[in-house]
């Protein structure tokens, strides 16, 4: 730590500290840190050994202690930077020849192969928020959070099996777009602007958040909102100049990292905590399950087909997951991106959960879940190490940030812009696809401070979505099975699900009249809107009416999956995915049985 710590106040003189020499000090301001913001605290207290720094807002703290020792050291700093750098210039290299069309731009020319979409998927997946979440919720509540990882291996073989064949034969661009072909352009409509928001006000600003948390201990005297503008900046400039292809090259160089960053923490806290042993007998009762009882509070076993049914909206049909799927060069290839991801995310429980639990023995009174991750960070690994694990966060940190920025571009480009100006010249949908990028970091700036008000990162994220996506959900999983759904039937799914889940949300996290799990919720809007979806359909005069050749592409056919069978008894049974996806699911299961 530096000898000298400056305490710097607009309407207050300068407070030096200089923690060379014996003191106990505490000192506590009213920080006018940001406009319109009189609330935010600074307390500061220590002595000559230590010196800890809390930053509240609003009367709640969710500050950092700063222990002595808290720095990067040189080997920290040049790791950091040049890790920074390579993302940046390995983008924009492998970006520089994919800017020509909104092919080239927006989907990598559709011919991505499948171990860069697999990586980049899951590098995508596993963002900021996802490390400091993972943990937060570990040291919380236990291995129930690893339901969120494991559900994602289930979901992808579901993927793999019924929606990709459909997805990547109409050639859309975005997923909404696949509502127009089911459907009828207002649902294109509706979900792109819901999937805008969501990725805006959940992704972005999560991940800006949960970074800018973990560097404001490096930068004490950076605002939060200065730190999270030059991290978005800083992803913003190689997305809006490489397109799609700099964003998955970047994305699996940063998979990598974030891996051996994430095992090199896990091995570090258990070893510190005393081992494996140790770290199950300090675990509350009930913690070391995975699977919970109705009475728990975290993910009882009845909410399990919610979690289901929020992964498949993240992986299935969320613009910037799924906008890799359609960048593949094959059905095949994304049938095994698929199956790689889902191994990958296996790693979850003892590379991002267990670092979590191993906090529960090393620091016990934490008064924050999600300073779990940051703590771990800079009090337990030496230097060096600290720099690569810091680097893994960054990587984790720009690799969801560049795939929400460049989504929500292709969704807005592609789904407004180009319906309403059919006319327009490919340079133009190229900038507008590159100012939204920039647009989308300023808002998620805006938005971010708001995180704060909710209980967990993790649970923010998972909020917002159960109230929302399964109307949307109905249409997608009906829509993939059968060709009778009418576009009024479709929109009046949308309108009474959204405001059945307006009402719940209403009535169980705003007025509390409902002591009902947020979990359960998705699950009921579901059987909601597809009862809805079907007889509204069924009641429709024009049901008989309804265009299937406009559907016909995006349809599971019985058919093409027998002929799809007989096509991978002639290929060696590494390449069959059906195989694959056997050996996952058992894998799956195995650990679900050993810490059920």
């Amino acid at each position: 730590m530096a000898d000298v710590l400056l305490l710097r106040n607009e309407s207050q003189p300068e407070y030096e500290v200089n923690t060379n020499n014996p003191f106990s000090v505490t000192v506590n301001e009213t920080l006018n840190l940001a406009a319109g913001s009189e609330n935010e605290y600074l307390n500061v207290s220590g002595s000559n050994e230590s010196l800890n720094l809390g930053v509240g807002v609003n009367g709640s703290d969710v500050g950092l202690e700063y222990e002595e020792g808290w720095v990067l050291g040189t080997v920290d700093i040049v790791l950091v930077v040049v890790y920074l750098v390579g993302s940046l210039g390995l983008g924009l290299w492998y970006g520089r020849k994919h800017r020509s069309d909104p092919v080239d731009y927006f989907l990598a020319g559709r011919a991505s192969s499948w171990p860069l979409v697999g990586l980049s998927i899951y590098a995508s997946n596993i963002s900021s928020t996802t490390l400091v979440g993972l943990a937060g919720s570990a040291y919380k509540h236990g291995l129930a959070v690893y339901n969120y990882e494991w559900m994602a291996t289930l979901i992808l073989v579901v993927m793999a099996f019924v929606m990709l064949p459909g997805l990547i034969r109409s050639q859309v661009f975005t997923l909404p777009e696949l509502l127009q072909l089911m459907y009828c352009p207002a649902a294109r409509y509706y979900f792109s602007a819901i999937n805008i928001v969501i990725n805006i006000v959940m992704q972005t600003a999560g991940s800006l958040y949960a970074g800018a948390l973990l560097l404001q201990v490096l930068l004490p005297n950076w605002a939060l909102w200065h730190i999270m503008l030059a991290l978005g900046s800083l992803a913003a400039f190689y997305t809006v100049l490489g397109g799609l292809t700099a964003v998955m090259v970047t994305d699996a160089v940063q998979a990598v990292l974030l891996l051996v960053g994430s095992i090199i923490m896990t091995v570090a806290a258990v070893m510190k905590a005393g081992g494996w042993n140790a770290v199950v007998a300090a675990q509350p009762q009930g913690h070391f399950s995975i699977i919970r009882p109705l009475e728990d509070s975290s993910v009882p076993w009845l909410g399990l087909p919610g979690v289901f049914l929020l992964g498949f909206y993240f992986y299935a049909t969320n613009q910037f997951m799924a906008q890799r799927m359609l960048s593949v060069r094959s059905v095949e290839h994304g049938q095994w991106a698929a199956m790689l991801t889902g191994l990958l995310k296996l790693s979850g429980l003892f590379v991002m959960v267990l670092p979590g639990l191993a906090a529960r023995v090393l620091y016990p009174d934490l008064t924050h879940a999600d300073l779990v991750y940051p703590t771990l960070l800079f009090d337990l690994l030496p230097t060096g190490l600290r720099g690569l694990v810091l680097s893994g966060f960054l990587a984790a940190l720009m690799s969801m940030l560049d795939s929400t920025m460049n989504g929500v571009a292709t969704l807005f480009t592609m789904d407004f812009i180009r319906p309403a100006f059919p006319n327009i010249t490919q340079g133009k949908l190229l900038l507008v696809g590159q100012v939204t990028t920039v647009v989308v970091v300023v808002v998620a700036v805006a938005w971010a401070p708001q995180i704060q008000h909710f209980p967990s990162l993790f649970k923010y994220m998972q909020q917002i979505l159960a109230y929302s996506v399964s109307p949307v959900l109905a249409l997608y999983i009906v829509g993939f099975f059968w060709q009778g759904g009418t576009p009024t039937a479709a929109m009046v799914t949308i309108a009474i699900g959204t405001i059945a889940g307006l009402a719940f949300f209403l009535a169980i996290e705003v007025f509390q009249v409902l002591n009902f799990h947020f979990l359960y919720v998705p699950s009921i809007l579901l059987v909601l809107s597809i009862m809805i979806l079907v007889i509204g359909s069924l009641l429709d005069p024009r049901h008989k009416k309804v265009d299937h050749l406009q559907k016909r592409p995006a349809l599971w056919s019985l058919k093409e999956f027998r002929e799809e069978t007989k096509a991978l008894k002639k290929k060696p049974l590494w390449q069959n995915y059906r195989l694959q996806s056997v050996v996952v699911l058992i894998l799956t299961f195995a650990i679900l049985i050993a810490f059920w």
